[in-house]
Formats: C-alpha cells, structure tokens, sequence
C-alpha cells in the first residue's frame, strides 16, 4: 500500500468555528497545505489515535481482514468497541468501511500524518503555522 498522509489540524472550537464562517462569507480562502481534518484539542485527537489505535491500524494492514469478525479474532477487542472505534477513525478519513458481500472490511486510508496547531492559531493562520510530524 503506497503511504497515504492525513494532514490533521488542531484549533479550540470557537476558532473553528470562526474559521468555518469566515470561508463560508468568502472572507477567507483555505490553502492547498491546510489541514482538512480538524480536531478541537491535542487530547481528543490522542483519543483517536491512542496507541491502541494505532496498533489496531497496523493489524488492518498486516493482516488485511476480510470482515469485522476477522478483525475481532486478530485482536481479541470487543465487536462493539471495534466498531465504535471504526466509526470514529472513518469519519475522519483514517479508514474506510468497504462492503464485501455480507462483511464489512475495514481498509486503512492513512498511514502517516501531519498535526498542524500553534498557541496563537488565529494570527498564525497568515502566517501558516508549522507542522509537526507525529
């Protein structure tokens, strides 16, 4: 699988949402570079991708599971806890959920990724704020 990277921003969500109506007026153009995905804070984006979470990606991707079920057995999680988890992960765009046949099968979309955040997001939203890689 060639490496997909998921540029990943982190903003609190008053900025966010400032942010989303400022393009929404015209007033503001996002950049090529700018992270599509948004997370309100350094913890809720360690949420998703905890250790555990990563480990799960990788067995997805060792181990190409054909269904859930699959999945379940490689990694003794809970079938409520995986796909709770891989609802979470494909709203984000880190998995996706492919229908074959009668099973879902979890895909990995990403591989590697990108945290773009800074203390002063707003003003450094000109200036573009530096990423760090994860």
């Amino acid at each position: 699988m060639a490496q997909k990277v998921l540029h990943i921003g982190i903003m609190p969500y008053q900025d966010y949402k400032t942010r989303s109506l400022a393009i929404a007026r015209g007033e503001y153009r996002p950049r090529p570079n700018e992270p599509k995905i948004w997370f309100e804070s350094v913890r809720s984006m360690a949420q998703v991708l905890s250790n555990e979470n990563q480990m799960l990606l990788k067995t997805i991707l060792e181990r190409t599971p054909e269904s859930l079920k699959e999945l379940e057995a490689a990694t003794g999680r809970s079938s409520s806890n995986l796909s709770r988890t891989l609802k979470t992960m494909a709203r984000y765009g880190i998995v996706r959920m492919e229908k074959v046949r009668r099973n879902i099968r979890p895909v990995v979309e990403a591989t590697d990724f990108t945290v773009q955040f800074g203390l002063y997001a707003s003003s450094r939203r000109e200036h573009g704020a530096g990423a760090v890689r994860i």
